[in-house]
């Protein structure tokens, strides 16, 4: 029997005005805490505006057309079919302009975490275009990296040891320990004064103090080591563009977005609407009903939205490069 669905928002009641666009996502390379494995070190988030008539159609023109299986899409018949260059020619043009895929390097995405929790206030709009003033540490202590040796990788191992709290009662002070050794073996490797601002920066008694909110469970903290709501963010804020849409997401069942997570995030966004204004490019008034919980049921072997969506993140992750496109209407039909 297949276990209840996790994750997700109820609809709201309420009617949503204003200009509306809904959005399908995906993600593919989600590793949860461990964001340090060497054959996954990238997560894509895909998301479409297609709707469901439109994936529908699409689906049924590639199965027709290319003799793809009639259950569940897989991107690697794609890639084993005689005609998958011709299949691929057809997809990437139905998804034109309709389509927006946003990749996580993990690495540095921990090293964002560092910055964001450790030298900021800790806050859900952390690791998004939302707090730009944060990432030139961030980048300067990610791009001395080649002058680490392999104290980079200890640092970063003992950083996720450290916030790995889940099942955990209260800090280990020994990781407490093994992460500032780390941080002292990479201050002794010179890496420059951007990247040893950050170091020096980190402080026992900060450290500390954002633990102990964690373990007590301050809503106002985001999970450290989840780089979904992050993602999940940029998401919406690519689909709100400068008009300030308001965006209602289908997501497929993912437990790392729970309610009270979404619900943080809802705010994050919504206080940031409520400092730009309607017409700010980041803007993004509120987010009615941003996660339909009747939606997690679609599975990505039901809804052929996903199935779209499985294919554009992998095309994606292949080519190690962001491929996102500005939304448009005009929608081409296979031949």
């Amino acid at each position: 029997m297949r276990s209840p669905l996790q994750g997700g928002l109820p609809p709201a009641d309420s009617v949503v005005a204003g200009a509306v666009v809904e959005i399908a996502c995906d993600e593919s390379g989600f590793s949860g805490t461990n964001l340090l494995d060497p054959s996954s070190p990238v997560m894509a988030h895909a998301s479409l505006d297609l709707h469901v008539g439109e994936a529908v159609e699409l689906i049924a023109t590639l199965r027709s057309e290319f003799r793809f299986s009639p259950r569940e899409f897989k991107f690697g018949q794609f890639l084993r079919s005689p005609a998958a260059s011709e299949a691929m020619q057809c997809f990437l043009a139905a998804l034109h302009g309709r389509a927006h895929v946003h990749l996580v390097d993990k690495e540095y995405f921990l090293v964002t975490r560092v910055v964001d929790l450790l030298l900021a206030e800790p806050s859900y709009a952390a690791g998004t275009r939302l707090t730009e003033e944060q990432r030139p540490a961030a980048l300067g202590l990610y791009r001395a990296r080649h002058s680490a040796g392999r104290e980079w990788s200890i640092f970063l191992a003992a950083f996720v040891e450290l916030f790995r709290i889940k099942r955990r009662r209260w800090p280990d002070p020994l990781a407490l320990d093994r992460f500032f050794q780390a941080r002292d073996a990479l201050l002794r490797d010179r890496l420059g004064s951007q990247a040893e601002d950050v170091l020096t920066g980190l402080s026992r008694a900060r450290v500390r103090a954002v633990l102990t909110r964690l373990f007590a469970d301050d809503p106002a903290i985001p999970p450290p080591l989840e780089p979904m709501l992050p993602a999940l963010a940029e998401t919406v804020l690519f689909w709100s563009g400068n008009e300030g849409r308001r965006v209602l997401v289908i997501h497929d069942e993912q437990s790392a977005l729970t309610a009270g997570r979404l619900k943080g995030l809802q705010r994050a966004l919504a206080r940031h609407g409520e400092t730009r204004g309607s017409r700010s490019p980041t803007c993004w008034p509120e987010w009615p009903g941003g996660w339909r919980a009747s939606a997690a049921a679609h599975s990505s072997r039901s809804s052929p939205r996903l199935h779209c969506l499985r294919a554009s993140w992998r095309t994606s992750r292949s080519a190690r490069r962001p491929a996102a496109v500005r939304p448009r209407h005009a929608w081409p039909r296979c031949p």
